[in-house]
Formats: structure tokens, sequence, C-alpha cells
């Protein structure tokens, strides 16, 4: 995959009574072959408590949507109904409770890896939590 494939452009996430709406704005589109996966960590300020949110692509296609609780070292997978994607923008329906605990004072950037490799971290999320 070159580097201007797939280049996560711009990551929001807004929030309903249970849900978490996360959209991730691609450069292109999903690489059609290889793994790629885009998602969020949420944390508290200090980092000390952290979560991972994501969704996982092989040649194409969502194969995984997850959140990982780092404080738990637990992984929750959830039904690929919540993952949509259509040409540059992929959406994420995650439940509310995959960032519960990390309060209003939480820091949340998005990423990106492609072939297990990291590919962009720390890029900016719009919040309308």
């Amino acid at each position: 995959m070159s580097t201007h494939e797939a280049l996560l452009k711009q990551a929001s996430i807004t929030a309903t009574e249970a849900t978490l709406v996360a959209k991730f704005e691609i450069e292109g589109n999903i690489p059609g072959s290889g793994a790629y996966v885009v998602g969020l960590v949420a944390a508290t300020p200090d980092y000390s408590s952290q979560r991972r949110l994501g969704i996982e692509f092989m040649n194409g296609e969502a194969i995984a949507f997850f959140s990982f609780n780092h404080d738990q070292s637990a992984e929750e997978n959830y039904d690929l109904k919540g993952v949509e994607h259509s040409g540059n923008t992929i959406t994420g329906h995650f439940p509310l409770s995959a960032i519960n605990g990390l309060g209003k004072g939480h820091v949340m950037t998005a990423f990106s890896e492609a072939d297990g490799r990291e590919f962009q971290s720390g890029v900016a999320v719009e919040e309308s939590l």
C-alpha cells in the first residue's frame, strides 16, 4: 500500500443515548488488498486509563469491529452491522459503554494501520459528546 492510499484525513465522533458514532474520512478508498484498520484511542488526560476502538478491513471488506479496554486487558467484539463504508467514508456505531469511565476530561485521537504496522497516529478528532 502506498502512503497516498487510504490516508486518514479527518475523524469525528458524536454520541446518542447509547451509541458513539465514529466517522473516518480517508484520502482515496479502503485498500482492496491487505489489512487496514481505522480507529480511536480514548484516554484519561494522563493516559493511565485507555480504550482503543477499531474497525478492521481485509481485502477491502470489514472483518472486525471492536473495542479494547487497556485497564482490563479485555477486547469486546461487536456485530459488523454497526459498520458502514462507502467510498472514502467509514462509520462505526460503537456502544457508549466502549468509553465508560473516562469522564469529560478525556483525550481522543484517531489512528490507522496498514498490514499490521502503524500508518498514522495522533490524528485530531472532532468531538460532539
